[in-house]
Order: structure tokens, then sequence, then C-alpha cells
């Protein structure tokens, strides 16, 4: 009989801005960490942009995108559904939340968000890891603001949009 693999307890974000450690909620989201190791570890986010930042009422970093527009994720993978859901109320997504990205449900798939202060959201995102190391460096981020650029080019400070600091996700390593 082969023993069943051990799914990696912790992430590894190598960022531009610095180094951002999470620890995995495995035995409460083993698919959603299972996905995670295998994709960083794939290196499918090495390279990639964290393409969203927002700085009032939500309170969270999302990357994951390789495509960087918010709409991409592993090509043939089908969305796979949440797990370790969050009760409904104030702040259910507290400061060092990492919590899967989704345009609704079971759609689950490479974005994910990394929350820097205490955010209420619906009960909608898997929590799967909880940062470790490098929150006082998203604060930093976040300090910097997001932008939006209009349709004839002119670009201006946004509560949702692209980081003005730009964050690139040089390596990812799930252990």
């Amino acid at each position: 009989m082969v023993p069943a693999k051990k799914i990696p307890a912790t992430l590894t974000l190598n960022t531009n801005c610095g180094p951002i450690r999470a620890t995995l909620l495995t035995k409460r989201a083993p698919q959603t960490t299972t996905n995670i190791s295998f994709l960083a570890n794939a290196k499918y986010f090495d390279g990639t942009i964290c393409h969203r930042l927002t700085t009032q009422g939500l309170f969270v970093l999302q990357c994951g995108d390789p495509t960087a527009q918010g709409a991409g994720s592993p090509g043939s993978w089908v969305g796979y559904k949440e797990e370790n859901l969050p009760k409904v109320g104030a702040k259910n997504y507290p400061a060092g939340t990492l919590a899967m990205a989704n345009s609704g449900p079971g759609t689950n798939g490479s974005q994910f968000f990394l929350v820097y202060a205490d955010t209420q959201l619906g009960p909608d995102y898997t929590i799967f890891g909880r940062i470790t190391s490098g929150l006082d460096l998203l604060k930093k981020i976040a300090e910097v603001g997001a932008y939006k650029v209009e349709s004839d080019g002119q670009a201006y400070y946004a509560p949702d949009g692209f980081p003005v600091q730009l964050v690139v996700i040089e390596k990812a390593t799930a252990k």
C-alpha cells in the first residue's frame, strides 16, 4: 500500500516587495489547500501580478490570475466547491486571512485574496490559510493605494483597482 501524500502545511509567496508566509488550513480546507499547493509547486503563480487592491470597506489584495485581469484560472480546471466558510457576521474575514476569490458557488480556481485588515463579506469564500508573516508588508502596499484607468487613458486613485505599488509573485512555494 502506498502511503498517502501529506498536504503541504505552509505557503510562501516571495514577492518583489518581500515575502509573505502563511499556514495552510489543511484539515478545514483539504481540497483548496491541495489545489493551491499543487499550483504553487507547479510554478503557476510564479511571475504573476497581484491585480486587485481594495482600500475601503473591503481590505484585500487579490492574486492568482496569470492574465492580471481578474478572469483567469487554470485552463482546463472545473471550479470546485467551497469549504471552511465563515459564519455571517461582522469582520468574518479577519486580518491575516487567506481566502479563495470566486465568481459564484462552485467556481474556485486559482485566484485568492489576502486580507490585511478586518473585513466583512458574505460567507461565500473558502478560508484556506492564515498569514504568519508579511501582514505589515500588505498594509504598506495598501497605504500606497489603488488606481483605475479611464477609457481615455486618464488614471485616478480608486478604492478598488490595480495596486499603485506593483506586486509580483516572483516565486510561490508550498511545503
